[in-house]
């Protein structure tokens, strides 16, 4: 079972990549960025609540969150090949819980997989971004708080998993292709 995190700021090609690693590694994928806007259109009560943190910039706080990954993670079944964690986890805390909620399951994470692009192309790949599907949150000023965020709160999560000896730095520049060959290379020596 190999069990990834898929780290990168926003606009990275954590997605790009994930369906890449799904399709190769028969992964099954919590986005939880899609699972969060599922929620916000279906207009639940954690779509509602969720929403008020999003328009905001501001994360999610990490026992729903945590919550909700369980019940995604456990409708994959108990023998699974692994799942993608696409934008969770973003603090530490998040980071120990998920370690805590996967153990008690008798399952790790096999790779923290880091996708680093500079920031200046990470604006413009959310602009374009937002421009094409129309996300409401890939505006400007909604990005440099989403970077701000990333920065302050979710960076340090490189030296946490590096500790733990799972962090593995990627190039996130280059043609989709070249950019999952460092991943296959990665996860082929898991």
């Amino acid at each position: 079972m190999k069990n990834i995190v898929i780290f990168g700021a926003p606009g990275a090609g954590k997605g790009t990549q994930s369906d890449k690693m799904i399709e190769k590694y028969g992964l099954g994928h919590i986005s939880t960025g899609d699972v969060l806007r599922n929620e916000i259109k279906n207009n639940t009560e954690l779509g509602k609540t969720a929403k008020q943190f999003i328009d905001q910039g501001q994360l999610i706080p990490d026992e729903l969150m945590i919550d909700i990954l369980a019940s995604v993670y456990d409708s994959f079944g108990k023998e699974h090949a692994g799942v993608i964690f696409d934008g969770f986890p973003r603090t530490i805390p998040q980071a120990e819980a998920l370690k805590k909620m996967l153990a008690e399951r008798g399952h790790g994470i096999a790779a923290m997989i880091e996708l680093f692009v500079p920031e200046d192309e990470l604006m413009n790949r959310l602009i374009l971004r937002g421009q094409q599907s129309g996300r409401s949150d890939d505006n400007e000023e909604t990005i440099k708080k989403r970077l701000n965020v990333y920065h302050n709160q979710t960076a340090p999560l490189i030296d946490w998993y590096e500790n733990e000896g799972l962090h593995y730095h990627i190039d996130g520049l280059g043609t989709i292709d070249d950019i999952f060959g460092r991943i296959s290379a990665v996860i082929d020596r898991l």
